[in-house]
């Protein structure tokens, strides 16, 4: 079959060529349409109860986190002028499209008794723009006098003030949002430049807004990183630009391949996703050396051109076709984890791994066929230099000190197990920004005024129409806001009591001192003014209630505090909503972005796990159809369980938590690094077959010849891992460094480990059963017919097996 494809590929070379350019321009033109995603990601199945319940919550109140958050801390900011400054911000933002309301000090709302119509007016306290600062001092008491607003919208007691602005729902899924979060923030920093002070932006707008803005903008920087840094080390293994440039070719074919598979599937591209396109760059590179140091092998041995393209696509065509498989593999393993975003990376990556394959598989023997076959200084790299050397150098330590490969083996192996004990779980819902960074900055100077800005919402259910506005009802609402003022993670609770307190202060006149849940007696008078609240447009209650007010919500914000404080917070909440809110009687349920965040983490680590162990099963039975040898299938993984166990241990000990951005690790680094063990065990196999059974030979002979592309391709993968550790996001630097070790070890594993496990066990794993794969590869080396294919000048320069070992 190989054979057969060979010929297929470079006699009908124009053909192939056409064909990959039209469909290539076909998907870099779907590209152009590549978006960004501005939606949270669906970390919960629908049919799990947490995710029913928000939904529910969505239906009956509405989406929350829909709220920016604008703030300052201004000694100056009840002076006319700067206040008047702050109106004017109010109003400038209130008329930008796609803001749905603003809620500031500059606009208050307050109730007022009409006994006339025995209702309450809803009444602006600023109707105008003070004229004078006798005027603005008389209203700024009028708003100091409103218990309702203390502790949300201003704190009396250190000059915070800020505003609350209300977008559109619909915006805020669509690329629009940038603009519209753009022209929010613009307006806000002129009020700054103008009068001299600093103002905090948040809420999760906001931040999914900047942060997805950021995305894009590392995406860009990492495509053209890895370019570069590909380039560069092209240049140096070949020395030679017509590599360095066919290559670049098929790497830009792969990146176009990857957005034009985003389109096509209806994705967009997400802090996942878009780490594809600088890791596709990568892959083909690595793919890319292999092939081109079989081709310079080939050259060397006979000097046969198309001899030396077809043997490429037969020998390392189809080892390239495993270790593209065992990495596709540990991406499509993200498929099973019921996240949309995983999902989504999984299918992508997986589809764009193999894209990449056939790409290179293709175009690289179709590339060289056009030009000269290189020269015998283009093929020195194989001969001498800093790589043959540590080659060699590897081989002397295979040969003469396995026992000190153990033991070190060993040591790191008992030390890794002490720094997997010290690995915890946790996870924040602003969790990749650094603390550094001015949008973690302001997060943080919102808690230390208001506590938080994570939504968390406790929903009622009375069982009974109008049951809300039960006199007992409002009472367990107040005695549970009582109880969540105990914790100093939470912000000052919103819900139909403090209505009702605000009511019962109009229903007085106004007087502060009557802000308090009415008795029995005083509730008849009080609730007759509010239901007349209901059918205006701008009554605060229906906020609070669903129609039927059987239903109400406790509002509260939350720090950006981590899931194990939020589930001790969660799991000690419950007994006393309990207690006060009889199941019997009512049904409560905590929800929002915070409780929906902590068990979407909790059930996608479980999930990553799964996804973890079945690429390892995945990869053991290709491993299998290769080898079909249990003992050698156990031979070639254990080496590459190796660096996992490392990589978990050096998290530990430098206290990295186990979270959805860290765990998702394993998979990929999985499925790359046993790359390696594949050629090496694949050439190991031919080389037994020429060397009569001899396994010592067979074993320095294979790691003479796969251990310049081994280092060569670890060499290329450690650095294009390593550059997404400039990246802004802690998920996405953790990714980098974290798999670049874990590359780094996989590489010395499968240099030293593997080959002195195979020359330590000899015969008791290399049985005959090994030599009769599932999976062909390099068999056709044999026998393989080239008798219609042209034949150029052969030369006698000494073949790599040749060499002394």
């Amino acid at each position: 079959m190989w054979t057969y494809l060979a010929r297929l590929i470079l006699r009908r070379r124009y053909w192939n060529l056409s064909i990959i350019l039209l469909l290539t321009a076909f998907m870099a033109y779907q590209a152009r349409h590549v978006t960004m995603s501005y939606e949270m990601t669906q970390m919960l199945p629908p049919s799990d109860s947490t995710s029913m319940i928000y939904e529910e919550f969505k239906d009956t109140f509405g989406q929350d986190g829909s709220v920016l958050f604008i703030g300052v801390q201004d000694t100056n900011l009840f002076e006319l002028d700067e206040f008047n400054a702050w109106y004017d911000l109010t109003n400038s933002i209130q008329a930008i499209e796609g803001v749905e309301g603003v809620l500031s000090i500059s606009q208050l709302y307050y109730l007022q008794k009409n006994d006339s119509l025995r209702k309450f007016d809803f009444l602006q306290v600023f109707k105008r723009k003070p004229q004078s600062q006798q005027e603005l001092d008389s209203l700024i008491q009028v708003v100091m006098s409103l218990p309702f607003y203390d502790g949300l919208l201003y704190n009396s007691e250190n000059y915070f003030t800020m505003m609350a602005v209300t977008l559109n729902k619909e915006v805020l899924n669509t690329k629009e949002r940038v603009d519209l979060i753009y022209k929010i923030r613009d307006t806000g920093n002129a009020f700054a430049e103008n009068c001299g002070v600093t103002v905090h932006y948040s809420g999760l707008p906001f931040i999914r807004t900047i942060t997805a803005k950021k995305i894009e903008n590392e995406l860009q920087l990492f495509i053209i990183l890895a370019l570069v840094i590909a380039s560069i080390i092209l240049l140096i293994f070949f020395r030679n630009w017509k590599i360095v440039l066919a290559t670049m070719l098929i790497v830009l074919f792969a990146v176009a391949w990857v957005l034009g598979v985003l389109v096509l599937f209806d994705y967009k591209i997400t802090i996942l996703t878009g780490i594809l396109p600088p890791l596709l760059i990568v892959i083909v590179v690595e793919n890319s050396i292999f092939l081109l140091n079989k081709y310079h092998a080939e050259i060397i041995r006979h000097g046969n051109k198309i001899k030396a393209l077809t043997r490429v696509v037969i020998f390392i065509g189809n080892a390239n076709l495993l270790t593209n498989m065992t990495t596709a593999a540990g991406f499509a393993a993200f498929i099973v984890t019921g996240n949309e975003a995983l999902i989504e990376f999984g299918i992508v990556a997986s589809i764009s791994i193999m894209v990449a394959y056939f790409l290179t598989l293709f175009l690289i023997p179709i590339f060289f066929s056009f030009l000269n076959p290189p020269k015998a200084h283009d093929t020195k790299h194989l001969d001498k230099g800093l790589v043959i050397n540590l080659v060699s150098g590897v081989v002397e330590i295979v040969q003469n000190h396995r026992t000190a490969i153990y033991v070190i083996t060993g040591v790191l192996l008992l030390t890794s197990f002490y720094g997997i004990s010290l690995l915890k779980t946790t996870g924040r819902i602003v969790d990749d920004i650094p603390r550094r960074d001015l949008l973690y900055r302001d997060l943080e100077f919102f808690e230390r005024n208001i506590k938080g800005v994570m939504p968390l919402e406790i929903t009622i259910d009375t069982h009974k129409p109008k049951g809300v506005l039960r006199l007992a009802t409002i009472n367990k609402i107040e005695e549970l806001q009582v109880v969540l003022g105990t914790y100093p993670e939470l912000s000052k609770p919103l819900s139909v009591a403090e209505v009702v307190e605000f009511a019962k202060q109009a229903f007085y006149g106004g007087n502060p001192a009557m802000y308090s849940l009415p008795n029995n007696q005083e509730k008849n008078f009080i609730m007759r003014y509010v239901p007349q609240l209901e059918g205006n447009k701008r009554s605060i209650i229906n906020t609070f209630v669903d129609s039927t007010m059987q239903k109400t919500r406790i509002s509260v914000q939350m720090a950006n505090i981590g899931t194990n404080e939020i589930e001790r917070i969660r799991d000690d909440l419950r007994p006393q909503i309990d207690q006060i809110f009889p199941p019997e009687d009512y049904q409560v349920n905590l929800t929002g972005t915070s409780v929906v965040y902590l068990k979407g983490t909790d059930y996608l680590v479980k999930n990553l796990m799964q996804s973890l162990l079945l690429a390892l099963v995945i990869i053991a039975i290709l491993m299998a159809m290769l080898f079909s040898s249990p003992r050698m299938v156990l031979i070639s993984m254990a080496p590459n369980l190796l660096p996992q166990i490392m990589t978990a241990a050096m998290m530990g000990f430098l206290a990295i938590s186990v979270k959805p951005s860290t765990i998702l690790i394993f998979s990929i680094a999985l499925g790359i690094s046993v790359d390696n063990a594949i050629h090496f065990l694949s050439r190991y196999r031919l080389q037994l077959r020429l060397n009569e059974w001899n396994i010592r030979i067979s074993v320095i002979r294979a790691l003479r010849e796969t251990g310049f592309s081994m280092i060569y391709s670890s060499v290329v993968l450690f650095f294009g891992f390593i550059i997404f550790t400039l990246s802004s996001f802690g998920g996405t630097e953790a990714l980098g460094y974290l798999i670049a070790f874990t590359l780094l070890i996989a590489l010395l594993s499968n240099l030293f480990v593997l080959p002195s496990l195979l020359l330590t066990l000899d015969k008791r794993i290399t049985t005959r059963r090994f030599s009769e794969p599932l999976l062909e590869i390099f068999d056709e080396e044999l026998d393989i017919e080239l008798d219609d294919l042209e034949i150029e000048k052969e030369t006698t320069r000494p073949s790599l097996d040749q060499q002394e070992y």
